[in-house]
């Protein structure tokens, strides 16, 4: 999946959902120094960082700055198939959960309880990889450090983009919930339904986004 660069932003973007900001504490853990913090929420900000592509286990992202053009690419660990199992019977276990997902939010109840069968769905710092075709010498580099910032921007207004890299993009989630479920009833929701409500949840999002930058939202209504 490929997520379009994000413009120039104003402030620090600090993350307000509990997800991002322990996306933001492996990142953290990860980088070299402070300086190397500062300069990575920099470059997110600049708006000089390209599409991210984003895939399982994976993402790359081209990045400019002063010195040129490089790209950046790196990894997560994914979710083994008895793990991924695992969280589906975690999502499946209570009512709710999906809908959540499909709105944007990842219940922190949803995680600890797939943390207690062994599933960490959050990386720490040391397990995320990268490689960058910059000759900087710090691993992660400062272009890492950015793309990595903006994957926790991606991540806290879609939870789908951290299942994605650890294994469980979205489709394969709701296949794997329809296939548990069995055939549906009159009174559940149906693919269908869950496609409409993920569509929704995506268009209020970015409606608030260019509320917040001032500018009209019409067209998405």
């Amino acid at each position: 999946m490929v997520h379009p660069r994000v413009p120039p932003r104003r402030g620090g973007g600090r993350a307000a959902s509990w997800w991002a900001r322990a996306w933001s504490r492996a990142v953290e853990e990860a980088a070299y120094d402070e300086a190397d913090l500062v300069a990575a929420r920099r470059l997110a900000r600049s708006g000089r960082v390209g599409g991210i592509i984003v895939d399982v286990g994976t993402f790359v992202a081209a990045v400019e700055d002063d010195g040129g053009l490089w790209t950046t690419s790196g990894t997560v660990p994914v979710l083994d198939e008895g793990a991924r199992e695992a969280f589906v019977e975690t999502v499946a276990a209570e009512a709710g959960r999906v809908a959540a997902l499909l709105a944007g939010d990842l219940p922190h109840a949803l995680v600890e309880q797939a943390e207690d069968v062994g599933v960490e769905l959050l990386p720490y710092g040391g397990e995320l990889g990268a490689t960058c075709t910059c000759e900087g010498w710090t691993d992660p580099c400062v272009h890492a450090l950015g793309v990595l910032t903006q994957l926790g921007w991606l991540l806290e207004a879609d939870p789908f983009v951290l299942l994605h890299l650890r294994g469980l993009p979205r489709e394969e989630l709701l296949a794997r919930l329809h296939a548990r479920s069995g055939p549906a009833s009159a009174d559940e929701p149906t693919a269908t339904d869950e496609d409409t409500a993920y569509d929704a949840a995506l268009r209020a999002a970015r409606a608030l986004d260019l509320l917040a930058q001032g500018h009209t939202v019409d067209h998405l209504l």
